[in-house]
Formats: structure tokens, sequence, C-alpha cells
């Protein structure tokens, strides 16, 4: 498992660990019951604050996608994926419904923000 920060993105480090784990975890890279690092290894190998990095994993844990076994460490959890993907798909929808909703009083077409996410999904690339 490989982490990247990025001190330049302005996303707060321990959601960039959050989102990189998880990501893992639902692509099926992590597979469940799988041991992730040491939250004192991470920090170390990330040369972060333990802090930030036991955050990223309560909320990882929080959120189900791993858990923890006192003694031994943290694990990735048997997720259900396609709930994950669900609630994934159910904000983009409220996002994107947004978008709509601000465009609209201006003249801003769903043409336009079809191209928009085209544009960013290339420069995202």
């Amino acid at each position: 498992m490989q982490i990247i920060i990025d001190n330049r993105r302005g996303v707060p480090i321990y959601e960039q660990i959050y989102e990189q784990i998880k990501g893992e975890i639902i692509s099926g890279a992590l597979a469940p019951d799988m041991a992730l690092p040491s939250i004192r290894n991470l920090a170390k190998d990330l040369r972060i604050s333990v802090i930030t990095t036991n955050r990223a994993y309560e909320e990882l844990e929080r959120d189900g996608f791993i858990y923890t076994t006192p003694g031994k460490g943290c694990f990735v959890s048997g997720t259900n994926i396609e709930l994950v993907r669900e609630a994934t798909l159910t904000k983009i929808e409220e996002h994107l419904s947004e978008a709509l909703r601000l465009g609209k009083p201006v003249g801003v077409t769903a043409e336009e923000i079809k191209s928009m996410i085209d544009l960013l999904d290339e420069d995202n690339n």
C-alpha cells in the first residue's frame, strides 16, 4: 500500500490518507481482513504525526471500512462495496442537482455542466 501526501492540495493530511485507503478497499486492492500498517509505522513512513494517522484510521473505522483488534492492529472490513457505491452515487446526484440549481438562474445549461465535467475529468487524468 502506497500513500502519497500532497501538501499543495489544501486537503487535510488525514483526509488524504482516508481517501486513499478507502479507494484501495473499494477497488479490491486491499482485501477483507488484510492487516493495515500500524498507526505508528504509517506515521513514521509518511513523516507525519501519529495523531494525524490515528484520525484517518478512526474515520475509516467509523465509516465501516476497517476494524481494530486490540493488541493485533487494524484490518480491512468486509465492507459491502455495493452499499458504499450506492451511497456515493447518491452524494454525486445531490451535488449535480445543486450545480443545475445554481446554473439555472444565470442560464448555464445541462450541456455546459456536462462539458465542465468532461474538462475536469481530463484535468484529473
